[in-house]
């Protein structure tokens, strides 16, 4: 599977940005779907998941981001509203099979990242 993200740019604080990650391949919809993020000076972290039908959020982004799917498209999108600077990091979409979607470790599959930088 390979991923490719895109849509990421330079937003003011409040505004808003949808991220996308295409991948390729005939299963997509079996694979459980994440984005994380890494931000200069920190471990990369966990944003959003979705599996199954299931979703689940950081509690960082909660009420503010959505993660959406379009098995069609083999796609998965990051919908990002209300940013504020700490959401400023480079963010990866991710693929797996495992159980384990909170964690780096549960994903087999990177997309190169898109930069998301939030001014104040």
């Amino acid at each position: 599977v390979q991923l490719q993200a895109c849509g990421g740019g330079l937003v003011q604080a409040g505004g808003s940005l949808r991220l996308s990650c295409a991948a390729s391949g005939r299963t997509f919809s079996s694979y459980n779907m994440g984005w994380f993020r890494k931000a200069p000076g920190k471990e990369r972290e966990f944003v959003a998941a979705s599996w199954r039908g299931n979703r689940i959020y950081a509690d960082s982004v909660k009420g503010r981001f959505t993660i959406s799917r379009d098995n069609a498209k083999n796609t998965v999108y990051l919908q990002m509203n209300s940013l504020k600077p700490d959401d400023t990091a480079l963010y990866h979409c991710a693929a797996g099979t495992s159980r384990s979607t909170l964690i780096e470790a549960g994903y087999d599959y990177w997309g190169q990242g898109t930069q998301v930088t939030v001014s104040s």
